[in-house]
């Protein structure tokens, strides 16, 4: 059933009124000016934050595009501003990039920068572009008690990200994520191994090369590599490589993998100053000497990892749970129209979905039984 009301159209006698016409306004169903009630434009933000297309919506609804997007787009702002306690309770901020979609005749990148709690994992905001301008604007319009309390800034091995947080954020102490500090490391030993397996004669495009099954192996961590791993791994290396520069990114790649797994920060401290300072003599090779540099410049943050225990992982929790959004956007390039839908805590997939499938738990014993009787009544 669809419930139809018409709204008068009233025109005013007197030719020197200012407002000539006006229309029934009647609050409790629609605000004015809107062409949605209340409820249906609630309902509307609610499905596009749940992932729904806004097509599909204003299908399901019988009105236009445009119509639902800016419900979504006036409902959503309302909502934002009615729960500024979202960032009250931030101890740990991260900052990561997105791609949102691409625009032009030669389909150029437009980005933007992910704010979330690095702790909760919890979307605090989106702003356009991926330089440091864009977080450097967002970070001071948070008020002072709120800025004190971020007591660690998380990012990946990113110079926007850092700059934004040393000149916006000075009393967070930096921590980079372990993650992308071994994917670089890992990139280094794989591009030697590229690179000498090339050189070989005869060396491409065969997968008997012994080289080129060592790829697995030397990517694995060391722990996990069983003995039998080991020594097909030092065969193979033996009659693949040479010179012996497969071997020596490996062993940085473990020396940089060996931070994390020292428990005190001192120690930490002590471990990453050995590949740092090694990988300068230019008897490596020239892809783990590009990882000596980074390792010396981001010293400070991987080894406060040991201090705070907080990683970049729930950023990227926070970007993947948007993601439905941005898929069922495809075509769309306004940077409004995929900010607004993913960012209050009731348009999330995961927050929306969680009343529906999370069972409350009321303990064991008399405790819980109390528990449990005072719901059901």
């Amino acid at each position: 059933m669809r419930l139809v009301r018409a709204k008068r159209r009233w025109r005013c006698a007197t030719e020197s009124c200012a407002v000539c016409a006006f229309t029934d306004q009647e609050p409790r169903i629609a605000p004015p000016r809107a062409r949605m009630t209340a409820r249906a434009a609630r309902h509307a933000t609610r499905r596009a934050g749940a992932g729904r297309a806004v097509s599909e919506i204003a299908t399901e609804l019988g009105c236009s595009w445009h119509t639902v997007m800016r419900a979504a787009h006036r409902w959503g702002a309302a909502l934002l501003e009615a729960d500024p306690a979202r960032v009250d309770a931030v101890t740990a901020l991260g900052l990561d990039e997105i791609l949102v979609f691409r625009r032009g005749r030669y389909r150029h990148k437009h980005w933007a920068t992910t704010i979330a709690d690095a702790r909760r994992g919890k979307l605090l905001d989106r702003v356009a572009g991926r330089s440091a301008a864009g977080a450097t604007r967002w970070i001071p319009g948070r008020t002072l008690r709120r800025r004190r309390r971020v007591r660690w800034a998380v990012t990946d091995l990113s110079g926007p990200c850092r700059k934004a947080f040393s000149t916006a954020l000075r009393s967070a102490t930096q921590v980079a994520d372990p993650f992308h500090v071994v994917k670089l490391a890992d990139a280094a030993a794989d591009d030697v191994r590229r690179r000498v397996h090339n050189e070989t004669p005869d060396g491409r495009g065969t997968t008997h090369d012994p080289l080129y099954r060592t790829r697995r192996l030397l990517l694995a961590p060391a722990e996990r590599v069983t003995q039998a791993g080991q020594a097909k791994l030092r065969g193979l290396l033996a009659a693949g490589d040479p010179r012996g520069e497969a071997r020596d990114a490996r062993h940085a790649k473990e020396t940089a993998r060996l931070t994390y797994r020292t428990p005190n920060h001192k120690f930490a401290t002590e471990t990453l100053d050995e590949p740092a300072r090694d990988l300068r003599d230019e008897a490596f090779s020239p892809e783990p000497d590009k990882l000596g540099p980074t390792l010396r410049t981001w010293r400070t943050q991987i080894t406060n990892r040991h201090r705070s225990h907080v990683t970049n992982g729930p950023t990227e929790t926070a970007d993947n749970l948007a993601k439905p959004i941005k898929r069922v956007s495809f075509g769309i390039a306004d940077f409004d129209h995929h900010r607004t839908p993913v960012l209050p805590d009731t348009l999330t997939p995961r927050q929306n979905d969680a009343p529906m499938c999370v069972k409350p738990r009321f303990g064991r014993g008399a405790a819980g039984s109390a528990r449990r009787a005072a719901i059901v009544r």
